[in-house]
């Protein structure tokens, strides 16, 4: 049983080496891989590993839920001083749910990846990229320490810069590839300091230094109040890169750069989630940590809101739902930052499913219509592709919280437990989160019921008129996950509605020590409350629907009145809110000047150069004074040893 750890993270690696090997002999021999063989070898892996999770699964509903633990100790990874670090395996409720998705949800995609990429000329580097992708994810969520976890979150960055600049001759594909990995690595630097911050402070107190999280967890309530909250804030720095908050978000829309599926992964079942899953992994620190827990929640509850603003107006297919995707992960902020860790994490498991579900349906839309990506030159396409019409549209009301799809279970349930919390560091900021949340809820309803209209209801548009539907490689993936989406949330129905909330029972054991803190909201309302709020959100779902019809079904000529009735508004909120110019103006623009006239001019040519051409000056000058001594002449080397002997002989004399 305990080997299964490691056959989970093996299996990925294995594909990973055998396309990669493959694929460079292949260009070596200038031959092309068969994309059956890279298929199969790179679909095996995330199979093989699923299955095995949920062998561990089963074995773990056979015990009691304190005795659902399970650690493989793999080597001693590093032995210095104080500091011993251990390469361990961890495999507990929170762990095993997250490979669950992993596995389970990035296995459909690669499955969906055979089709979508059978006609690139790269899909055997591609489903390399792809394996490791899915082995340093697994990684991550299984690691025992912050350290290997780091590794992990280190290498999922990497495979994203590898994949989203994957057609890398495009230069703004390949810009959008290092922007990812820029924006990524000042959220990494965070994280780091917040690593270097426990393992030191603990180092003090004697013990010696740790990154293990259990022990980490163990000996928490040693360290001073303001080493806490200091860590946790520097680890949600780390956690707003990963997971796209603000003000780290501005590298998820550019993402949409790289192949759909690469897309899909990204957004719901690996990267952005990896944020939500440390601040979860480490909740015993957030919950005495008050003041960090509060910024998680607001920070959470601005970036649904900002997100979903942005969303409305977007006409590219991808990057609504990259919109959707930072709105998502803020509702997931709020739930960790409102202390229901188990509330945010089910929230990453709905929403795994009905993103994914959305994004590859998008790739069968985008592959139908040749490449276009503009909603405005689309429409009419249920009627043509119908098994992608209906599973979108089953994404579609899942994400807008529509009872009883996933979506609705597990949003819901977060804006409950902020409705009804209390925050020991700022009282008002649970229901600051809620009210956000919600205004967040009615534009999720109505945006993703915009991009619905316009790409598949009315008439045929300028692109869509030679559309037919995907083959089955494309629509099985999306029928699995459309079910996934329909029937996640029934894991999750609350007590109100005579439900047991399996999904937090399950994961009650990890969050136990966390209930017991006092940085965080606990939900103290009734039923009755639980219910009222409930009938707002499904309220909430049909206003945003109804409003979506309205304006893009009924009266198709009201958004452009509108625009244009209020158009700096409109190009605001079309252009972003100038984001990515303010950044340009206030980061990027500097920092080339800096570079290009302070670093290159002066520290560059001026003083590194200056002090390489020196030394050079210095050895030709030395040279040249030494040349007179390899003339060649016969004559000056008799004059110069007559001369030596002449200066010898005085000096005996």
């Amino acid at each position: 049983m305990e080997g299964a750890l490691l056959w989970i993270l093996i299996f990925p690696l294995i594909g990973f080496a055998v396309n990669g090997l493959a694929a460079a002999a292949a260009a070596r021999l200038r031959r092309e891989l068969p994309l059956r063989f890279t298929a199969f070898v790179a679909c095996a892996g995330p199979t093989l590993s699923f299955l095995l999770a949920l062998d561990l699964f089963r074995r773990f509903l056979g015990e009691e839920p304190e005795h659902r633990l399970l650690v493989q100790e793999v080597f001693r990874w590093i032995g210095s001083g104080d500091l011993s670090v251990h390469l361990r395996l961890l495999a507990d409720p929170l762990s095993l749910a997250m490979v669950l998705v992993v596995a389970g949800v990035g296995g459909v995609i690669h499955f969906y990846s055979a089709g979508y990429m059978a006609h690139d000329k790269g899909h055997a580097r591609y489903f390399a990229f792809l394996n490791l992708f899915l082995f340093f994810m697994l990684l991550l969520v299984l690691g025992d320490s912050l350290l290997t976890l780091f590794v992990g979150w280190e290498g999922v960055g990497l495979c994203s810069y590898l994949l989203i600049g994957f057609w890398f001759e495009d230069t703004e594909k390949a810009r959008a590839g290092k922007k990812a990995f820029i924006v990524n690595r000042i959220g990494d630097f965070g994280f780091l300091l917040g690593m270097l911050l426990l393992a030191s402070s603990l180092a003090r107190l004697g013990g010696g230094a740790t990154l293990a999280i259990g022990e980490i967890a163990a000996r928490v309530h040693e360290l001073p109040r303001g080493v806490i909250e200091g860590a946790a804030l520097l680890l949600f720095i780390g956690a707003t890169g990963k997971s796209a908050q603000i003000p780290l978000y501005i590298w998820l829309p550019d993402a949409m750069a790289g192949p759909t599926p690469v897309s899909a992964l990204i957004h719901a079942a690996t990267m952005v989630t990896a944020g939500v899953y440390m601040i979860a992994r480490m909740s015993f620190l957030y919950e005495l940590a008050p003041a960090a827990s509060a910024v998680v929640l607001l920070v959470g509850a601005a970036t649904a809101l900002f997100a979903a603003t942005i969303a409305v107006t977007q006409t590219d297919i991808k990057k609504v739902l990259a919109y959707s995707t930072v709105s998502q992960l803020g509702y997931m902020m709020i739930g960790v930052g409102a202390g229901a860790f188990a509330a945010g994490i089910f929230h990453v498991f709905t929403h795994a499913f009905f993103k994914a579900c959305l994004f590859l349906g998008a790739g069968s839309v985008i592959h139908a219509v040749s490449g276009e990506q503009d909603i405005r030159k689309m429409g009419g396409l249920f009627r043509k592709m119908p098994r992608t019409g209906w599973t979108f549209l089953i994404a579609t009301a899942a994400i807008a919280g529509f009872p009883p799809l996933s979506g609705f279970f597990s949003k819901d349930e977060i804006l409950f437990r902020a409705f009804s919390g209390t925050s020991a560091a700022l009282s008002w900021a649970p229901k600051a989160a809620w009210v956000l949340g919600t205004l967040a809820a009615v534009l999720t309803a109505f945006y993703m019921f915009r991009l619905f209209f316009l790409v598949f209801a009315g008439g045929e548009g300028e692109k869509t008129r030679g559309a037919h539907e995907s083959p089955p490689l494309f629509t099985v993936p999306l029928v699995i996950l459309a079910a996934g989406a329909a029937l996640a949330g029934f894991l999750g129905v609350p007590a109100a509605l005579g439900g047991g909330n399996r999904f937090e029972h399950w994961l009650a054991p990890v969050f136990e020590s966390a209930h017991h803190g006092k940085g965080y909201a606990s939900a103290h309302a009734s039923h009755g409350t639980e219910l009222v709020l409930m009938a707002l959100a499904v309220a909430i779902a049909v206003f945003g629907t109804s409003a979506a019809h309205a304006f893009y079904v009924r009266n198709q000529e009201l958004p452009a009145r509108l625009a244009g009735r209020f158009p700096a508004v409109y190009r605001t909120v079309r252009d972003k809110f100038y984001v990515d110019e303010i950044y340009y103006v206030l980061v990027v623009h500097p920092i080339h000047v800096v570079s290009r006239r302070v670093l290159f001019r002066i520290v560059d040519v001026r003083i590194v150069d200056g002090l390489v051409n020196l030394a050079g000056h210095l050895a030709r000058g030395f040279s040249y004074m030494l040349r007179f001594a390899q003339s060649g002449h016969a004559q000056t080397y008799a004059f110069v040893l007559l001369a030596a002997l002449a200066v010898l002989l005085w000096k005996v004399l």
